[in-house]
């Protein structure tokens, strides 16, 4: 339990994995109240201050970080195709290959590209070196050839202008962009809440390029090596390996 705690699990993600992996013994089950109790009465001394600091704190509902950029041309995006327009088939996760990202800020103009795979939750990170479309889109790029094409059909994206070329996203990877409502970050809260797992590595008012791009793809591995109470307590690793070994 300790070392699943050292990479950051949550009690709750560790009782459903235990679930999964002792079906038939419930000697090997335990409840995530149970954990809880046994970090903060039953643990010790300096055992229980490095178990806890892994703990993650409970957080309100994110809101968008365009939220606070109130700048008059704010959503104005040439072309962009509503979120209104996307198809059932996305909405449902039914389907994987479809993703939402966004940017998650810090200090000095320093930012992150954050991308999540709608159906089976998976995370990839893009370290970008600067907010302006040019840069972020090439990095989206680079980022997009690297999946299996059926993996990769849409990107869902807030309004802000980071993404003003989408249509050359678009062009250079078949990929459809579509954008969300003006102050409605909850239609791609699947992204939302990633970032707000992010910033337990990441945290708010740090330079965020100080981090390589391998740095990225550790912190992107904890994410998905993480049991998911949406995925049955599978993992976005497991559920997105087996997609792509299904495309070959």
């Amino acid at each position: 339990m300790a070392k699943k705690l050292k990479s950051e699990w949550s009690p709750e993600q560790i009782s459903g994995w235990l679930k999964q992996v002792y079906p038939d013994n419930e000697n090997y089950q335990v409840s995530h109240e149970t954990i809880y109790r046994s970090l903060y009465i039953q643990a010790r001394g300096a055992l229980k201050k490095e178990l806890l600091q892994h703990l993650r704190r409970t957080r309100v509902m994110r809101r968008s970080r365009h939220h606070t950029q109130k700048t008059p041309d704010h959503g104005q995006i040439t072309e962009a195709i509503s979120i209104s327009g996307r198809p059932a088939s996305v909405e449902d996760r039914a389907i994987p290959g479809h993703w939402e990202g966004d940017l998650i800020m810090g200090s000095k103009n320093s930012q992150i590209a954050t991308l999540v795979e709608r159906n089976t939750r998976y995370v990839l990170l893009a370290k970008v070196d600067g907010k302006d479309s040019k840069t972020v889109v090439d990095a989206l790029i680079k980022q997009a050839h690297k999946l299996p094409r059926e993996l990769y059909k849409s990107l869902t994206w807030d309004r802000g202008k980071e993404l003003a070329e989408h249509k050359r996203f678009t062009l250079a990877t078949d990929i459809k962009v579509y954008f969300c409502d003006p102050h409605h970050p909850w239609q791609r809260g699947s992204n939302e809440n990633t970032n707000g797992l992010l910033r337990q590595y990441f945290p708010k008012g740090t330079d965020l390029s100080a981090h390589s791009q391998a740095k990225l793809n550790a912190v992107a591995r904890r994410l998905n090596d993480r049991p998911r109470k949406t995925l049955e307590y599978k993992t976005p690793a497991e559920r997105f390996n087996q997609c792509v070994a299904s495309t070959g």
